[in-house]
Protein backbone atom coordinates (compact mmCIF):
# COMPACT_ATOMS: atom_id res chain seq x y z
CA UNK A 1 0.00 0.00 0.00
CA UNK A 2 1.36 3.41 -0.97
CA UNK A 3 2.06 5.94 1.76
CA UNK A 4 -0.75 8.44 2.26
CA UNK A 5 0.57 11.98 2.72
CA UNK A 6 -2.81 13.29 3.87
CA UNK A 7 -2.57 12.32 7.54
CA UNK A 8 0.93 12.77 8.93
CA UNK A 9 2.13 12.60 12.51
CA UNK A 10 5.68 13.12 13.68
CA UNK A 11 8.27 11.61 15.96
CA UNK A 12 11.27 13.50 17.24
CA UNK A 13 14.78 12.18 17.72
CA UNK A 14 17.19 14.35 19.69
CA UNK A 15 20.91 14.16 18.98
CA UNK A 16 23.46 14.18 21.79
CA UNK A 17 24.10 17.87 21.14
CA UNK A 18 20.35 18.55 21.58
CA UNK A 19 19.65 19.16 17.89
CA UNK A 20 16.12 17.85 17.35
CA UNK A 21 15.19 16.03 14.14
CA UNK A 22 11.50 15.79 13.25
CA UNK A 23 10.44 12.71 11.29
CA UNK A 24 6.99 12.63 9.69
CA UNK A 25 5.09 9.34 9.56
CA UNK A 26 1.91 8.23 7.81
CA UNK A 27 -1.24 7.00 9.49
CA UNK A 28 -2.07 4.89 6.42
CA UNK A 29 0.42 2.83 4.42
CA UNK A 30 2.86 -0.08 4.47
CA UNK A 31 5.40 -0.96 7.17
CA UNK A 32 7.83 1.65 5.80
CA UNK A 33 5.54 4.55 6.64
CA UNK A 34 6.44 4.69 10.33
CA UNK A 35 9.56 4.95 12.48
CA UNK A 36 10.32 1.57 14.04
CA UNK A 37 12.17 1.21 17.33
CA UNK A 38 15.08 -0.55 15.62
CA UNK A 39 15.67 2.54 13.47
CA UNK A 40 15.80 4.73 16.59
CA UNK A 41 18.24 2.35 18.29
CA UNK A 42 20.53 2.31 15.26
CA UNK A 43 20.27 6.07 14.74
CA UNK A 44 21.42 6.72 18.30
CA UNK A 45 24.21 4.13 17.98
CA UNK A 46 25.63 6.27 15.17
CA UNK A 47 26.53 8.91 17.78
CA UNK A 48 28.34 6.60 20.18
CA UNK A 49 32.05 6.34 20.85
CA UNK A 50 32.25 3.56 18.23
CA UNK A 51 31.97 6.41 15.71
CA UNK A 52 33.93 8.94 17.75
CA UNK A 53 30.64 10.42 19.00
CA UNK A 54 29.48 11.08 15.45
CA UNK A 55 32.68 12.69 14.14
CA UNK A 56 33.48 9.82 11.76
CA UNK A 57 30.40 10.61 9.67
CA UNK A 58 31.76 13.85 8.24
CA UNK A 59 32.25 13.26 4.50
CA UNK A 60 31.39 9.55 4.71
CA UNK A 61 29.45 8.07 1.77
CA UNK A 62 26.30 6.48 3.12
CA UNK A 63 23.28 4.71 1.64
CA UNK A 64 20.17 3.66 3.54
CA UNK A 65 18.17 0.73 2.16
CA UNK A 66 14.45 0.34 2.77
CA UNK A 67 14.57 3.83 4.24
CA UNK A 68 10.82 4.41 4.56
CA UNK A 69 10.82 7.65 6.53
CA UNK A 70 14.57 8.15 5.98
CA UNK A 71 15.36 8.58 9.66
CA UNK A 72 18.79 6.88 9.55
CA UNK A 73 20.00 8.73 6.50
CA UNK A 74 18.77 12.04 7.87
CA UNK A 75 20.61 11.42 11.13
CA UNK A 76 23.83 10.66 9.19
CA UNK A 77 23.45 13.71 6.95
CA UNK A 78 22.88 15.90 10.01
CA UNK A 79 26.23 14.62 11.31
CA UNK A 80 27.98 15.59 8.05
CA UNK A 81 27.74 12.49 5.85
CA UNK A 82 26.90 12.44 2.12
CA UNK A 83 23.79 10.28 2.03
CA UNK A 84 21.38 8.65 -0.39
CA UNK A 85 18.19 7.29 1.15
CA UNK A 86 16.43 4.67 -0.96
CA UNK A 87 13.18 2.77 -1.09
CA UNK A 88 10.36 1.82 -3.45
CA UNK A 89 8.85 4.69 -5.49
CA UNK A 90 5.76 5.00 -3.28
CA UNK A 91 7.94 6.11 -0.37
CA UNK A 92 9.76 8.90 -2.22
CA UNK A 93 7.24 11.63 -1.24
CA UNK A 94 7.59 10.77 2.45
CA UNK A 95 11.40 10.67 2.28
CA UNK A 96 11.51 13.98 0.42
CA UNK A 97 9.09 15.49 2.94
CA UNK A 98 11.38 14.52 5.80
CA UNK A 99 14.48 15.84 4.04
CA UNK A 100 12.73 19.17 3.57
CA UNK A 101 11.55 19.13 7.20
CA UNK A 102 15.12 18.80 8.50
CA UNK A 103 17.17 20.49 5.79
CA UNK A 104 18.37 23.34 8.04
CA UNK A 105 19.88 20.78 10.43
CA UNK A 106 21.76 18.87 7.73
CA UNK A 107 25.45 19.72 7.38
CA UNK A 108 26.22 17.00 4.83
CA UNK A 109 24.36 16.21 1.62
CA UNK A 110 21.27 14.06 1.19
CA UNK A 111 18.98 12.90 -1.60
CA UNK A 112 16.16 10.38 -1.94
CA UNK A 113 16.16 7.84 -4.76
CA UNK A 114 14.07 4.90 -5.92
CA UNK A 115 15.76 1.52 -5.53
CA UNK A 116 14.13 -1.87 -5.90
CA UNK A 117 16.25 -4.60 -4.34
CA UNK A 118 17.67 -7.03 -6.86
CA UNK A 119 16.59 -4.88 -9.82
CA UNK A 120 17.78 -1.32 -9.50
CA UNK A 121 21.54 -0.78 -9.55
CA UNK A 122 23.77 2.02 -8.25
CA UNK A 123 27.20 2.01 -9.87
CA UNK A 124 29.04 3.15 -6.76
CA UNK A 125 30.23 1.68 -3.48
CA UNK A 126 29.64 3.27 -0.10
CA UNK A 127 31.52 3.57 3.15
CA UNK A 128 28.41 2.59 5.10
CA UNK A 129 25.24 0.72 4.15
CA UNK A 130 22.42 1.14 6.69
CA UNK A 131 19.54 -1.33 7.06
CA UNK A 132 16.93 -1.23 9.83
CA UNK A 133 14.04 -3.67 10.30
CA UNK A 134 13.92 -4.86 6.69
CA UNK A 135 13.49 -8.58 7.40
CA UNK A 136 9.77 -8.92 6.68
CA UNK A 137 9.14 -10.90 3.52
CA UNK A 138 10.79 -14.14 2.38
CA UNK A 139 10.80 -13.12 -1.30
CA UNK A 140 12.77 -9.95 -0.50
CA UNK A 141 15.67 -11.54 1.42
CA UNK A 142 17.83 -12.70 -1.50
CA UNK A 143 17.30 -9.43 -3.46
CA UNK A 144 18.20 -7.46 -0.31
CA UNK A 145 21.44 -9.38 0.23
CA UNK A 146 22.27 -9.08 -3.49
CA UNK A 147 21.75 -5.32 -3.31
CA UNK A 148 23.87 -4.96 -0.16
CA UNK A 149 26.72 -6.85 -1.86
CA UNK A 150 26.51 -4.66 -4.96
CA UNK A 151 26.98 -1.51 -2.85
CA UNK A 152 30.00 -2.77 -0.92
CA UNK A 153 33.73 -2.57 -1.38
CA UNK A 154 36.23 -4.39 0.83
CA UNK A 155 36.33 -1.32 3.09
CA UNK A 156 32.54 -0.91 3.43
CA UNK A 157 30.68 -1.44 6.69
CA UNK A 158 27.11 -2.72 6.72
CA UNK A 159 25.12 -1.74 9.80
CA UNK A 160 22.01 -3.85 10.24
CA UNK A 161 19.56 -3.46 13.11
CA UNK A 162 16.45 -5.54 13.67
CA UNK A 163 13.95 -6.23 16.40
CA UNK A 164 13.79 -9.93 17.23
CA UNK A 165 10.28 -11.27 16.67
CA UNK A 166 8.97 -14.66 17.71
CA UNK A 167 5.59 -14.84 15.96
CA UNK A 168 4.71 -16.55 12.69
CA UNK A 169 7.58 -17.07 10.27
CA UNK A 170 9.70 -14.22 11.64
CA UNK A 171 12.34 -16.43 13.35
CA UNK A 172 12.80 -18.40 10.11
CA UNK A 173 13.15 -15.18 8.10
CA UNK A 174 15.84 -13.92 10.47
CA UNK A 175 17.70 -17.24 10.28
CA UNK A 176 17.57 -17.21 6.48
CA UNK A 177 18.73 -13.60 6.22
CA UNK A 178 21.80 -14.18 8.37
CA UNK A 179 22.56 -17.43 6.58
CA UNK A 180 22.56 -15.55 3.25
CA UNK A 181 24.67 -12.70 4.62
CA UNK A 182 27.27 -15.00 6.13
CA UNK A 183 28.00 -16.50 2.73
CA UNK A 184 29.65 -13.23 1.78
CA UNK A 185 30.26 -11.25 4.98
CA UNK A 186 31.87 -11.57 8.37
CA UNK A 187 29.43 -10.75 11.16
CA UNK A 188 29.99 -8.91 14.44
CA UNK A 189 27.22 -8.37 16.97
CA UNK A 190 27.43 -4.99 18.67
CA UNK A 191 27.17 -5.51 22.45
CA UNK A 192 24.54 -3.60 24.40
CA UNK A 193 27.20 -1.76 26.38
CA UNK A 194 28.49 -0.19 23.14
CA UNK A 195 25.07 1.18 22.25
CA UNK A 196 23.33 4.33 23.43
CA UNK A 197 22.63 4.10 27.15
CA UNK A 198 18.99 5.15 26.82
CA UNK A 199 18.11 3.82 23.37
CA UNK A 200 18.92 0.12 23.47
CA UNK A 201 16.98 -3.04 24.16
CA UNK A 202 17.62 -6.74 24.76
CA UNK A 203 15.37 -7.68 21.82
CA UNK A 204 16.83 -5.19 19.32
CA UNK A 205 20.12 -6.31 17.77
CA UNK A 206 22.78 -4.41 15.83
CA UNK A 207 25.25 -6.27 13.61
CA UNK A 208 28.20 -5.03 11.60
CA UNK A 209 29.11 -6.88 8.41
CA UNK A 210 32.23 -6.70 6.24
CA UNK A 211 32.78 -8.42 2.93
CA UNK A 212 34.87 -11.54 3.06
CA UNK A 213 37.89 -11.00 0.82
CA UNK A 214 37.24 -11.60 -2.90
CA UNK A 215 33.44 -11.84 -2.57
CA UNK A 216 32.59 -8.35 -3.84
CA UNK A 217 30.62 -8.12 -7.09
Amino acid sequence: MAASMDNLFSREIVRNDEVCLKINQCEIGDVGCVVWDAAIVLAKYLETKDFDCGKKWKGARVVELGAGTGILGIMCASLGADVIITDLPEFLPLMQCNIKENIKKISGRISAEELTWGKGKMDVSFDFILVADCIYYDESLEPLVETIRSLCSQSSTVLCCHEQRTTGNKPELERKFFELMEKYFTKFKVPLESQDVQFRSDDIHIHQFHLIKNTST
